[in-house]
């Protein structure tokens, strides 16, 4: 699969060889719900603590004689119902790791950048001389780019001016592509990702066959190359009416009573470009 390649300023310098295995595949809905339940359940510390009515202070004698007061019978001035007593069925220090097979894990973050293919920039290479936000605020605006931006590259060293312009942007993150995951692909609106990050991806993501080439074209090339569209469009059914909606491809979340609803917040489809399944029913 060939797809545009962009310099630091925004200018197409050529194309770039991606593979299809990794950006061009079927998206698995169901396995990306699966990874996106996973990392925020295993985010979570679990050290929340309460004390029960064995642990909070006090006297273990009985208020007073069971009969012949009038009043309710009690037991211990610990009890739950009373005011500094303990805390009944309260949380406990516990663990909400989820476990994943890999494979399935790696399915699910070739699905999110399959989805999100329209919304991904390749750039030949990210140098700063200086650390400067205002520079990290210009380059993204000659990209085009408005609303959150993910960037990934492959790796910390020789990035150092490139973090720091970046470290006052709320909308700006910086990923190595090694820790690639569905939550943020999802959640940004643009991603950045360099050749390098895209060889190092395709490493660990892909078949075992590396297909990850650049080709640089010249001015007339690029011209003629302007004329076709390289980034992967969504599917258009010939037979379908023209103002039927497409169907987006939501994340389902499961709610306490056991009802699936479509959740917005974890959409996964790119907010410029909505993704339409050729199997859609």
């Amino acid at each position: 699969m060939e797809a545009k390649l962009y310099n630091q300023d925004g200018d197409q310098i050529g194309v770039i060889q991606v593979s299809d295995y990794i950006f061009g595949i079927d998206p698995n809905v169901a396995v990306m719900h699966q990874a996106s339940v996973r990392q925020f359940a295993n985010a979570r510390a679990g050290t929340h603590s309460t004390r029960g009515r064995g642990e909070v202070a006090g006297s273990t004698r009985k208020l007073y004689r069971q009969k012949g007061t009038g009043r309710a019978r009690q037991g211990s001035i610990r009890a739950p119902h009373r005011r500094g007593g303990g805390i009944a069925h309260g949380p406990h220090p516990r663990s909400y790791e989820k476990h994943m097979p890999r494979k399935m894990r790696r399915l699910a973050v070739r699905s999110a950048l399959s989805v999100k293919l329209s919304g991904i920039r390749f750039v030949d290479v990210l140098e700063f001389d200086v650390p400067r936000t205002r520079a990290m605020i210009e380059m993204l605006e000659d990209q085009d780019f408005a609303g959150k931006t993910l960037i990934v590259l492959d790796r910390k060293e020789g990035y150092e001016n490139l973090y720091r312009s970046a470290n006052n942007l709320p909308n700006v993150k910086i990923l190595l592509a090694h820790y690639l995951n569905v939550n943020d692909l999802l959640n940004y609106d643009n991603v950045l990702m360099t050749v390098e990050a895209v060889r190092v991806a395709e490493s660990y993501l892909g078949d075992g066959t590396l297909v990850t080439g650049v080709t640089m074209l010249d001015e007339a090339a690029l011209a003629a190359a302007e004329a076709q569209t390289t980034n992967r469009t969504a599917p258009v059914d010939e037979d379908a009416d023209e103002d039927e909606t497409p169907l987006m491809i939501r994340l389902w979340t499961t709610t306490r009573k056991g009802d699936e609803r479509l959740s917005d917040n974890h959409s996964s489809v790119d907010h410029r470009e909505e993704y339409q399944p050729d199997d859609a029913e």
